[in-house]
């Protein structure tokens, strides 16, 4: 049986920005009482570890001494640093913004030495926070642990590493980290720069090392079959070609259709089928090790809960039917937290299916065009035919 180890700690729901912020720690809460009305927590092989902070330097394998200080006398002062990016609209200041953050990084950093060391998997659903960068704070990220976590890996003995992060938001801070590193192969799937933040994430960037940064940027109102279609027309195939040790995956919630801060068309549903694509991946590939973090995901109640709920269970290699009613003690806990009404069932009711993009491509389909571009600007590097 694969063991799967889920990393919680209340106090992780400690990384608050405030009041009005979009990334509402109740995401977190909600997402782990769902998990324990399924009983996810104590079925077999699962186990629910918490992880020590960071330590300094742990985050130095990622971050800059200056910005981890700089970090730390936010915490102490109050005073906002937007040279760092901290204290900003994005990134307020908070009493805690050291002690959450490098609480989430210990999380994902533990799950890897515990991948490397045993195998199976390790999830962090508070983690997958990807846009932080070395020396400073972006896009509600302080500290990278994605990368941290690969960076450990390496410091390990690992030699491929891949990365895959589903997140609407390129995964911009793991790809600058490892950008000149051929021994980590990350890939992100993204709405299109043009339309949303962080404006990176053309197919054209393919890393220093050329070919071990893989970009596919959707078209604003991409759906299912769209994300689908792209997502097996790149990803299998490469990770199959670099045969990883370990597969770290982001399942950055804010594909769906309701998220309030992007464009694309994502049901729950097309999210499990990406998150059960990664798990085989993982299997066939990469000796079953495999590390699956969280990311964005603000539509707080409705989507992210049920989908990294959907995510631990298939980890644990029992997962959730998709029609499958949501408990009844979960959702009057949803009305006591945030006066909304809580979805009733695991699923948005779609199919999930795709098209295989080699069965044909429709060079009039903008999914297809950024397919091809991405492919075209890849897998030549890697000796796999357009």
């Amino acid at each position: 049986m694969t063991v799967t180890r889920l990393f919680w700690d209340d106090a992780l729901t400690t990384y608050d920005f405030g009041p009005g912020h979009p990334m509402d720690p109740v995401r977190l809460r909600l997402t782990m009482d769902l998990v324990r009305a399924f009983g996810l927590d104590a079925r077999p092989g699962v186990r629910v570890l918490a992880a020590p902070a960071a330590g300094e330097s742990t985050l130095g394998l990622v971050h800059e001494p200056g910005y981890i200080a700089a970090v730390e006398a936010v915490a102490a002062t109050g005073i906002p640093n937007p040279a760092r990016g901290l204290g900003t609209e994005d990134n307020p200041a908070f009493a805690a913004i050291h002690a959450a953050s490098a609480l989430i990084a210990g999380q994902s950093v533990a799950g890897a030495e515990a991948v490397w060391a045993e195998g199976g998997h390790a999830v962090n659903f508070a983690g997958g926070l990807h846009h932080a960068m070395p020396g400073q704070a972006s896009g509600f990220c302080v500290y990278n642990d994605a990368a941290l976590a690969i960076a450990r890996l390496l410091e390990l003995g690992a030699e491929r590493v891949v990365y895959v992060d589903v997140d609407v938001h390129h995964g911009d801070g793991v790809e600058k980290v490892f950008w000149n590193d051929p021994r980590v192969l990350t890939i992100s799937l993204h709405e299109h720069p043009r339309t949303l933040f962080p404006q990176t994430g053309w197919p054209e960037e393919t890393g220093g090392a050329a070919g071990y940064a893989v970009n596919v940027a959707l078209p604003a109102g991409t759906g299912d079959a769209g994300w689908l279609r792209a997502f097996h027309a790149i990803v299998p195939q490469l990770v199959a070609e670099f045969r990883p040790q370990v597969i770290v995956s982001q399942h950055g919630a804010d594909t769906h259709i309701e998220d309030p801060l992007a464009h694309l068309a994502i049901s729950l549903d097309a999210q499990r089928a990406v998150m059960a694509s990664i798990r085989e991946l993982a299997a066939e590939h990469a000796d079953d090790r495999w590390l699956a973090l969280g990311g964005g995901g603000y539509a707080v109640v409705d989507v992210v809960p049920r989908s990294w709920t959907h995510l631990v269970a298939l980890s644990a290699g029992q997962p959730i039917a998709p029609e499958t009613e949501t408990p009844e003690s979960w959702r009057a806990e949803v009305r006591a937290l945030t006066r909304a009404t809580a979805p009733q069932r695991m699923t948005d009711g779609f199919a999930a299916t795709w098209k295989d993009f080699d069965a044909g491509y429709d060079p009039a389909d903008r999914v297809d065009q950024a397919i091809l571009a991405t492919r075209k600007a890849v897998f030549p590097h890697h000796g796999l035919l357009l």
